[in-house]
């Protein structure tokens, strides 16, 4: 998820560099929500995983 990410990130760039500002945006906008949903994701996994480390012992 976070490769997406940084692929449309790259995009916006590239786009922006050109000219195309409405893709620029608009990819930009992809980026972002990907890398919340990549960051959501991850601290969900990272909470389940301390609790089922503290429930182990």
């Amino acid at each position: 998820m976070i490769k997406l990410a940084i692929i449309f990130f790259i995009i916006s760039l590239v786009a922006g560099l050109l000219g195309f500002t409405n893709i620029a945006a608009g990819a930009a906008g992809i980026a972002k929500i990907l890398f919340f949903i990549a960051l959501t994701i991850f601290l969900i996994v990272l909470i389940f995983g301390v609790l089922l480390g503290l429930l182990a012992f």
